[in-house]
């Protein structure tokens, strides 16, 4: 495994295409696939790259899934993973479309058809409190299974980390960075972890323009109840960041109470204010800023049907969609509308 994909961003972009590559001619299993499909159909220079291999790898995994059922060898692949793969075989790979945005004023909005095959986990549950205690026998970041899909592991910034693919990616150069990964934390932000990550933003920030992070409290997205921030390389600024917005000094009031803060120590003053009240938010780092945002839990509100759900790129002006009719229909009214019915004042 390559033990430098930080030192820039075309090197960055290298490692992240090359091990997808390899991971669809090393592994026969659905969930392998499933991810590199995923990928692939977000970036289309990976999709002009792995087409052809991914289609033909398509059809091999169908006959042997079909052969399984009247006999055959049986098909590596959990629960979810043959759900999944089922409605791609009925869909048919060549009615698979790649990821489209467009942009409705201020906002980012994208069609993104196979991550509307992505099953839920934890992101519909009702949740009460801030946090709940890791759970060694449900889903985490150290099952052996995950190891293969794991971009990256090694040292950052004085923590052992892993960055893992996502599997149902919807910014680019998408991946979650797991730190301690064998400390089994919960995804309960400490005052060191936040520390932490301000710091590696700022170094990454240096060598990676573009780079940032995401993060879902407990309540507000989270799929994983493992400490994880989500890794994005992004060629433009997210909507969040916009400098006409009144939190980056500009003159618009954007439709979500947003906290930009420039220094960890008031930022971390706000999160443990917000944990002592059980309010849930989600959260933007880049280099030298933050963006807080609290907001309803999820499940104690009603979901607009167009959107596939509210976390941190939601919050911060970004939304899917997985029908085309409502990708081309919405309008700033509605998302506006949508971010408003969310936020929370902190």
């Amino acid at each position: 495994m390559d033990t430098t994909p930080f030192n820039d961003p075309e090197r960055f972009r290298r490692v992240f295409e090359r091990q997808l590559d390899q991971l669809l001619s090393d592994y026969d299993e659905l969930g392998v696939y499933i991810l590199v499909l995923a990928n692939a159909g977000y970036d289309a220079v990976i999709w002009d790259d792995l087409h052809r291999h991914l289609e033909q790898k398509h059809a091999a995994l169908a006959r042997a899934l079909d052969a399984e059922e009247t006999g055959g060898l049986p098909v590596d692949g959990s629960p979810d993973d043959r759900s999944v793969f089922r409605k791609l075989m009925d869909l048919g790979f060549d009615n698979l479309q790649p990821t489209r945005l467009r942009g409705v004023a201020h906002w980012e909005l994208q069609f993104n058809q196979l991550r509307a095959f992505r099953p839920a986990r934890m992101t519909q549950e009702r949740v009460v409190g801030i946090s709940a205690p890791f759970d060694p026998e449900g889903f985490h970041f150290n099952r052996p299974f995950l190891r293969k899909e794991t971009f990256w592991h090694g040292d950052l910034g004085g923590r052992e980390c892993s960055l893992l693919y996502n599997k149902f990616p919807f910014v680019e150069m998408h991946g979650l960075l797991v730190p301690a990964p064998r400390e089994q934390c919960p995804q309960l932000l400490t005052r060191p972890d936040h520390d932490y990550l301000w710091a590696v933003c700022e170094m990454l920030g240096r060598r990676l323009p573009g780079v940032g992070f995401g993060y879902n409290s407990y309540g507000a997205g989270a799929s994983v109840n493992h400490l994880h921030f989500q890794m994005f390389l992004r060629s433009h600024p997210l909507p969040v960041a916009d400098p006409g917005w009144r939190h980056n000094g500009g003159d618009e009031t954007y439709p979500a109470h947003c906290y930009r803060f420039t220094d960890p120590a008031p930022a971390w003053d706000l999160l443990e204010q917000l944990h002592r009240r059980e309010v849930s938010y989600n959260l933007v780092y880049l280099p030298g800023v933050l963006y807080c945002l609290p907001r309803r839990k999820q499940g104690s509100f009603d979901e607009v049907s167009w959107s596939g759900g509210f976390a941190w790129y939601e919050m911060a002006g970004g939304f899917t969609t997985f029908d085309q009719d409502e990708f081309e229909a919405i309008g700033a009214a509605q998302i506006d509308g949508a971010l408003a019915r969310i936020t929370l004042e902190a």
